[in-house]
């Protein structure tokens, strides 16, 4: 039984250097962002000596090196410092965001997956026909509209003209309150309250968001589905399948599928790593109180503890997500092992 697990916590050990080199990285460029965090925190209309007195109070007069090991002691006591811009700790403000942030892609990434995957199947099966040019036609329609533009249109048609959506402004429309908070996501605390009209309304909140957001994502999750199952039904062991007189659906599903499952589970991987630190377009479209939108507005003032706050906790979400992805690897193909370095 130890013996399953230290590859597992080897893995985890090869993290440690990246996670390292990411706090360095992170440091040294949020010092290089243009203004000054002292004159945002005390204000513009602040004396030279009330500014003296904020850079003091946030150790912005000590050097980088003590500056950095200040940060560093501070990172291992679980502490991220405090956002300028909110007034509180940044730990809390990742706490609040983030669950946003992850509901929205999450969803986003099921109803796209519900979708991308099956076309890209048929599209491979029937390899030029209509569904293959629909296949072609989604995807390219994917990569080329940008999400902001998708979310405005959904939001002119679906909410303007034919009044089906909620105003987008949120999580939840103003006549409902917000869920007990459990786990951040309000579909989920929304049942778990036995809630059912609040969890309609975060529903049809999330509705024109996750659209938005999963259009962009499946035309990757589309295309790689196709070439990987192409891929996988010229390959010898399915001719030997079909001599073999084994049914269409066993031959398509139980051996092409899953061989084809495994590049798809990796775009999977990479594409949700990018649209939950890249969907800033959609969370400003929709007033969506994600993590996306906060690290842009600590950017723009100049928020050091809210910049590397966010960085970090980014690179924790995509080192987890690369161990989930690892340990599916052998959920699908029993032949990989953790033994392979």
């Amino acid at each position: 039984m130890a013996t399953r697990w230290l590859p597992i916590l080897w893995r985890l050990v090869q993290t440690i250097p990246v996670v390292i080199g990411v706090v360095i990285i992170s440091f040294v460029l949020t010092r290089a962002l243009p203004g000054d965090p002292a004159v945002q925190f005390a204000g513009q209309m602040a004396t030279p000596e009330s500014i003296e007195q904020v850079r003091v109070a946030l150790g912005l007069d000590k050097s980088l090196p003590q500056q950095f090991l200040i940060y560093c002691k501070a990172l291992l006591q679980g502490d991220l410092g405090q956002s300028i811009a909110t007034g509180r700790p940044v730990l809390t403000d990742l706490a609040t965001r983030l669950p946003a942030s992850l509901e929205l892609t999450l969803t986003a990434l099921i109803l796209s997956c519900l979708i991308a995957i099956p076309l890209g199947v048929l599209a491979a099966v029937r390899q030029g026909s209509w569904v293959d040019h629909l296949c072609r036609v989604l995807v390219t329609a994917g990569v080329s509209l940008p999400t902001f533009f998708t979310g405005i249109l959904l939001i002119y048609v679906f909410y303007y003209l034919l009044g089906w959506a909620p105003s987008p402004l949120g999580r939840l429309d103003f006549i409902y309150f917000d869920p007990p908070r459990v786990t951040g996501f309000f579909l989920v605390d929304s049942l778990l309250d036995g809630d059912l009209p609040t969890f309609a309304g975060a529903a049809k909140q999330l509705a024109l968001p996750a659209i938005t957001l999963s259009l962009f994502t499946l035309a990757p999750i589309a295309r790689m589905t196709r070439a990987a199952m192409l891929t996988a039904l010229s390959s010898d062991y399915i001719r030997t399948a079909r001599a073999a007189g084994l049914a269409p659906m066993r031959v398509l599903f139980g051996y092409a599928f899953r061989n084809a499952l495994l590049p798809v589970v990796t775009t999977l991987g990479m594409v949700f790593s990018f649209v939950l630190g890249a969907n800033v377009l959609v969370e400003k479209v929709f007033a969506w109180p994600g993590i996306g939108s906060y690290a842009v507005e600590a950017l723009v003032q100049s928020d050091y503890a809210a910049v590397q706050g966010f960085v970090l906790a980014m690179a924790l979400l995509f080192v987890l997500i690369n161990l989930i992805i690892d340990l599916s690897y052998t959920l699908i193909d029993p032949r990989i092992g953790f033994s392979a370095k």
